[in-house]
């Protein structure tokens, strides 16, 4: 027991309960006022989600600390560890993948259902719904796993002279093997026909998690590629377009009397694609007509809220107009500190992924020299950028949903936000989250040597037969630099341009 660390385990019990009680805090103060006192289940779906999410990444820290335990072991297997990671891992990935499948659909389905409807048939629609998913998926998944379920492990057969144990050490640089005349050992002069495939079967939870990575790999790198870059790059453009000082109460009402217009115009078009919904006729054009809507409500919002920064109103006005001056001049710091964290990750996944040798292990290093001025700061800076990718990959969906017609807008706002909207949220942090974990264990591998995680994203994932050749050419990461360098120009070209509105709102014939 002298390799188990209790302090490991009193740290991760400590976490998931403050990770659990913002959670909450987070629900409660984004819900929206209609949702206040209902939609218990969605409610508990949500914080359940964000807390899979929340751990999820944080057991790479966690398992890297628990390796910490073998540092002086001669073989992993001497080892005590203090937590079953590998265990761990699977059971919190199989848990993701039914959130993200089954039962996000399911509360999602239930609470957008017709409220006019009893709870009883609400539930069998839903669970109709769900149900065919979960068919689709099994046969998907089934037939999958008996065809291409299996690991190939290229291997190099490997053979050695023997000698007498030297009462003196013998090897050096220039006499690393046994001989006095060889120069390299076998590892180097085996020739190609020593190395042949070894091919196993892979379990099917890992099966699972494979394909459960993949999906959210493409999401990542689109999503968390626009991400990287329009995260920093809004806060600091955002500062840009800030107004600059306090309009007269004449410009107010007439900017306030045109969005009156603007909401009156925008309600008459709801009502008339609420009223096309209910005769049943939701086509392509309806659903494009529900997109404009969506992006005109939200540009409305957008645009009341900047006039209320402009025209602070009541007792406090000069306070109020000193807090939005000081939050964009918070919004500026927090992008350039951004900006540096983009720019580093862009960098090491240049340098350390896409370069074969790696240049240099860059992040790693400072990680390893952070852990040696203090145990946990390494650790925790790593947990930082981890969860820097999973804030890029939210930010990155907004942006695309506001400027896409085929992905759906689910913006997250204090106090008035809708479940449906949480639960989207929540299903797209759960599924990227996967990715976020298999992408830190590789480009952090340096790292994380040794660790359950990349025994199961680093050897398993990357060794599966029709997968494996997405890691081998690095497809996903070089999308991901490719969308980040796209991004950059586009908000270096556009980024600054305060946006303009659209005029009065027509829906399409």
């Amino acid at each position: 027991m002298g390799d188990f660390n209790l302090a490991l385990v009193i740290v991760a019990i400590v976490v998931c309960i403050i990770v659990l009680l913002f959670n909450v805090y987070l629900l409660v103060n984004y819900q929206h006022p209609d949702d206040k006192n209902q939609a218990y289940f969605p409610k508990f779906v949500v914080v359940f989600g964000l807390s899979v999410a929340a751990i999820s990444i944080l057991m790479l820290p966690a398992d890297v600390a628990n390796r910490q335990a073998c540092r002086h072991a001669i073989y992993n297997g001497a080892c005590n560890l203090t937590l079953p990671m590998k265990d761990l891992w699977i059971a919190v990935y199989i848990v993701d993948a039914v959130l993200v499948f089954f039962i996000i659909p399911f509360a999602m389905f239930y609470y957008e259902g017709d409220q006019d409807k009893s709870v009883a048939k609400r539930i069998k629609s839903a669970l109709l719904w769900v149900i065919t998913t979960a068919i689709v998926c099994g046969l998907v998944l089934g037939i999958l796993y008996g065809v291409i379920g299996k690991v190939d492990f290229t291997v190099r057969h490997l053979s050695s002279t023997t000698t007498t144990f030297p009462s003196s050490w013998d090897f050096s640089g220039s006499q690393p093997c046994i001989g006095s005349g060889a120069h390299q050992c076998s590892a180097y002069l085996a020739n190609a026909s020593s190395e042949k495939t070894w091919t196993m079967r892979a379990t099917f939870p890992e099966y699972v998690v494979a394909l459960a990575t993949i999906v959210g790999s493409v999401l990542f790198a689109i999503f968390g590629g626009v991400g990287i870059a329009c995260l920093p790059l809004g806060l600091i453009f955002s500062f840009i377009r800030r107004p600059k000082a306090v309009i007269t109460r004449s410009q107010y009402i007439k900017e306030a009397t045109e969005f009156g217009k603007k909401a009156r115009e925008l309600k008459k078009a709801a009502d008339a694609l609420h009223q096309e919904e209910r005769s049943g006729s939701k086509g392509r054009k309806w659903r494009k007509n529900v997109k404009s809507v969506e992006k005109e409500l939200l540009q409305l919002e957008e645009d009341v809220k900047l006039l209320e920064e402009m025209y602070p109103q009541g007792e406090k006005a000069e306070t109020a107009w000193a807090l939005t001056v000081l939050g964009y001049l918070a919004k500026l710091v927090l992008g350039i500190l951004g900006l540096i964290v983009s720019v580093a990750w862009v960098a090491h996944i240049i340098i350390y992924l896409l370069v074969d040798p790696p240049l240099s292990p860059f992040l790693n290093e400072v990680f390893i020299k952070l852990d040696d001025i203090w145990g946990l700061l390494g650790t925790v800076a790593f947990a930082f950028f981890c969860f820097y990718l999973l804030l890029a990959v939210i930010a990155g969906a907004m942006m695309l949903g506001l400027r896409l017609v085929f992905i759906t807008i689910h913006p997250m706002k204090w106090g008035a936000t809708l479940m449906n909207s949480f639960l989207f949220n929540v299903g797209l942090i759960l599924l990227c989250s996967i990715s976020v974990i298999q992408f830190c264990a590789t480009a952090f591998g340096y790292y994380a040597q040794a660790t359950a995680a990349q025994e199961i994203f680093g050897h398993t994932l990357q060794s599966l037969r029709g997968i494996k050749y997405l890691y081998k050419y690095n497809v996903f990461q070089i999308s991901f630099v490719v969308l980040a360098g796209l991004t950059f120009v586009y908000y270096a070209a556009f980024g600054w341009r305060r946006k303009k509105r659209s005029g009065r709102f027509q829906l399409s014939s």
